[in-house]
């Protein structure tokens, strides 16, 4: 049992939770509480360490059986490792995913994917993910300086869809945007100044979405690149949406659309 603070493992927990850049170079991420664990494929899993509370459960032991081994810490432990208020008493150390762009082009029907600029909410980016899975999209696309997707708060968030929803992170999102056009992808951007409102658009095709930073939205550069703008119309004195919620909106019009075969325009 793992009872002190200073414990080497204990660190390494913590500094996977903080840093980036020792989740990168470890090739490791922390998926905690119940939900995530248990909805962790066991061959993704490094390392799990439960609490003794969490143990002395016995409706615990289910979730345990799936894995081969895991490590006990001490209560106190276990809150220093935690990211949450309220620890569930169980986390594992998990393999990071890796994805090329075929990856995310290679699921059958049309593509369906969401091109994300300098995201910087954790919150925004694991809706995206979560509601994505939902409304069946293909792949998620990142600039290089979007949030980690590996933030335990956007893992957290995903309710389980990092571990399925295929990504990709480019140190160039307009070359790779270049790239999907190329490859009959048409492209839309989520416009204040858009000519259609998004539901009179077709998604049925081979499709994707432009998503820019909170604050300041897309740059001239990428919105220039969209084949088309796209504008969600607003009652009241409303001028624009949270980003996850209009990306949402576009991705569940694109689901609708693939059901019914077409758009209401």
């Amino acid at each position: 049992m793992i009872s002190s603070t200073k414990n080497d493992q204990v660190k390494m927990v913590v500094e996977l939770r903080k840093k980036a850049k020792a989740r990168n170079e470890a090739g490791l991420f922390v998926a905690e509480g119940l939900r995530m664990v248990s909805e962790l494929p066991p061959d993704r899993a490094w390392r799990l360490y439960v609490s003794e509370s969490f143990l002395k459960n016995r409706e615990n032991a289910g979730l345990l059986e799936r894995f081969s081994r895991y490590e006990i810490v001490t209560d106190q432990v276990f809150s220093a490792m935690s990211d949450t208020q309220t620890p569930q008493g169980i986390l594992a150390l998990a393999k990071q995913y890796e994805y090329e762009l075929s990856d995310l082009l290679s699921a059958p029907g049309p593509a369906h994917l969401m091109i994300l600029e300098n995201l910087q909410d954790p919150g925004n980016l694991g809706t995206i993910l979560r509601a994505g899975e939902g409304a069946g999209t293909t792949g998620v696309i990142m600039s290089r300086d979007t949030v980690d997707i590996y933030n335990p708060k956007v893992v957290r968030s995903t309710m389980g869809s990092a571990f399925r929803v295929p990504f990709l992170y480019t140190d160039d999102l307009p070359g790779t945007v270049r790239e999907l056009k190329a490859g009959g992808i048409r492209l839309f951007a989520a416009h204040l100044e858009g000519r259609n409102n998004y539901e009179e658009e077709d998604y049925t095709g081979n499709t994707g979405f432009l998503i820019g930073n909170e604050g300041n939205g897309l740059t001239e550069e990428l919105s220039a690149a969209a084949d088309a703008w796209v504008k969600i119309p607003m009652a009241g004195k409303v001028e624009s949406l949270n980003a996850a919620v209009a990306a949402s909106i576009l991705m569940f019009e694109t689901a609708r659309q693939r059901r019914s075969g077409r758009s209401m325009k």
